[in-house]
């Protein structure tokens, strides 16, 4: 056995045990009788080691043997002949991919073992550890992923299981609306991954990265496309990866994220997730050596991001939101350091940056609790810091500015929100007139041939209350 077979046996191991991990969880929530938190505990603990540790060996191997790439290819999933088109689940370990699944592994564990002392008798914490488990997968996917629709399937999972746990106390009336608020700008941002992904099979023929950031590895690539269609294909992918990491216009629904539980927040926008997008911009990296005006958009997105969280995190009430935001502002900056071309400084910058905020927000509740237990113990004699009042009507104005999140979201709910669901409701109410006007020739064609219309008239009652009913359910 040489060193590559090593190699693509150990990427198997990588692949395939947040999978198993999934399903193992998965099946016992289908099961009635639960089974016990330390055990959910040890099966966490088995499947996060079974994949760090041959990430780590594969890591060592392609540093011994000067490796810069390496695939592991399981083949097409299904493919449509006529159509051209094939579902290819490739993987590929490099110098992108390898650090940020062992960042995902080593922060997925941590939080995993403080989550199982967190949750302890939660009457959730079943359902926590699978989605947990199916946020495992989405992120192992996503960071060794060597096609777009691989990406795209882990970028899926990543999505659902951060609304679902948004949404983890859900006999609460915010945390649910505050779910499908996350859930609902994944939407968008997922529906220009797949005109990205749409974009990219008709220029190349496949949906490869190899054959879209050329043959070079990871950033030496270059893009084999022009630059019209580069700026195309990175304006969708900016728009995802701006939904996916809160940038701007998408920034408002972030401290909306934080009403899941404590471990949920710092896996999801205070390390992984929120890097998720900077991830996806590295990966395509190559697309801005050939457009400037992409790195100008993704620089001028950075920045404007960057600079209106740390506006936003100076008025936060709640020590989460201020570090969500906080999150939010280093992300920003990263966002503008792959704009610039620093790659290798850019994914520094997120595993340094993951590794803080995981300890920062895991660290907060507790920080509260020995804060509170000092006034307790104290008392009078601790002193308060006074508050300071905004003194001029430029403090006043951005402080209701950064108060507000930027009116961000009450610019999408009006520009963009409003009007669409208003075209919808234009569009169900002349589908209900048509269907209205065919009930009514069906029904005179019917009572001409009987003779007998007011049978046809009594009939069409219940279409058309039936009909009315299913539109006042969607509406």
């Amino acid at each position: 056995m040489n060193i590559h077979d090593v190699i693509q046996f150990a990427g198997y191991l990588v692949i395939a045990t947040p999978f198993l991990l999934l399903a193992v969880t998965a099946f016992y929530a289908l099961l009635t009788t639960k089974p016990s938190e330390r055990l959910l505990t040890r099966l966490n603990h088995l499947a996060v080691t079974l994949g760090l540790l041959p990430a780590i060996l594969i890591l060592i191997l392609m540093l011994n043997h000067n490796m810069f790439f390496v695939s592991v290819d399981p083949g097409h999933w299904f493919e449509i002949e006529q159509q051209h088109f094939h579902f290819h689940l490739k993987c590929v370990f490099d110098r992108l991919s390898v650090p940020f699944v062992i960042l995902s592994y080593s922060l997925c564990g941590t939080i995993g073992a403080f989550a199982a002392r967190y949750l302890h008798r939660e009457p959730g914490f079943l359902r926590f550890f699978f989605c947990y488990a199916m946020f495992l997968t989405g992120m192992v996917t996503s960071s060794l992923a060597g096609t777009i629709e691989t990406l795209f399937l882990g970028w899926e999972l990543v999505g659902l299981s951060s609304a679902l746990l948004v949404a983890f106390f859900h006999e609460r009336r915010n945390p649910v609306r505050n779910g499908l608020r996350v859930w609902s700008v994944y939407r968008v941002a997922d529906a220009a991954f797949l005109v990205a992904a749409l974009v990219l099979h008709h220029v190349t023929g496949a949906g490869d990265f190899d054959e879209l950031m050329g043959h070079g590895p990871w950033p030496e690539g270059v893009a084999a496309i022009s630059e019209n269609t580069a700026f195309l294909v990175g304006l969708l992918l900016l728009t995802a990866a701006a939904g996916k990491s809160a940038l701007i216009p998408f920034s408002g629904w972030l401290p909306r994220a934080m009403e899941g539980p404590t471990p949920s927040s710092a896996i999801f926008y205070g390390s992984l997730s929120v890097h998720l997008g900077a991830f996806l911009l590295l990966r395509v990296s190559p697309l801005l050596e050939v457009s400037s005006s992409l790195s100008y958009v993704v620089v001028g997105t950075g920045l404007c991001s960057a600079a209106l969280a740390a506006l936003m995190a100076r008025v936060q009430s709640d020590i989460k939101s201020a570090l969500a935001f906080a999150s939010l502002t280093q992300v920003g900056i990263i966002v503008a350091e792959i704009g610039l071309g620093f790659r290798y400084v850019a994914l520094v910058h997120i595993i340094g940056h993951a590794c803080l905020r995981t300890l920062q927000l895991l660290r907060a509740p507790s920080l509260l609790r020995d804060h509170h237990s000092m006034l307790n113990a104290i008392g009078s004699h601790l002193p308060h810091p006074a508050a300071q009042a905004p003194a001029s009507r430029l403090q006043w104005s951005l402080y209701q500015f950064a108060f507000e999140r930027g009116y961000l979201d009450v610019i999408l709910d009006d520009f963009i929100v409003r009007p669409f669901v208003s075209v919808l409701r234009l569009c169900d109410r002349l589908e209900r007139r048509w269907l209205r006007f065919l009930e009514g020739s069906a029904a005179a064609d019917a009572a001409a041939d009987s003779g007998d219309p007011s049978e046809i008239t009594g009939a069409s009652v219940p279409i058309t209350r039936l009909i009315t009913a299913e539109a006042e359910v969607v509406q």
